[in-house]
């Protein structure tokens, strides 16, 4: 069964927000859609297998979340009865636990 993908609200203004800087990086529309388009295409590639993505796991708990990394991104994702909603799609780099607001406890 191939599962239908859904972005979130936010992750929708993830997308555009990393449109915004690969342009500014690279000054090219074609770079830009190339690596947009590559960055869906990796997540497409879960509509197969979901769970074949890497769970993400806070204080060695299972958080509900998978993900999949693409270059500099995470796109970050939970798995519904037949679809994929992607939530957020996040700078590797930056701290996607307390994004995420996986930290709310801060224990």
């Amino acid at each position: 069964m191939k599962y239908k993908i859904a972005y979130s609200t936010k992750a929708v203004s993830d997308l555009d927000r990393i449109y915004q800087e690969v342009f500014k990086a690279s000054r090219s529309y074609v770079i830009t859609d190339r690596y947009i388009a590559d960055l869906m295409d990796a997540i497409e590639r879960m509509s197969d297998y979901p769970a074949s993505g890497s769970p993400l796991c806070y204080k060695e708990i299972f958080t509900g979340f998978y993900f999949v990394v693409f270059k500099a991104y995470i796109a970050f994702y939970r798995i519904d009865e037949n679809r994929i909603l992607v939530d957020r799609i996040l700078f590797g780099g930056s701290d996607y636990i307390k994004t995420l607001h996986l930290d709310q406890n801060n224990d």
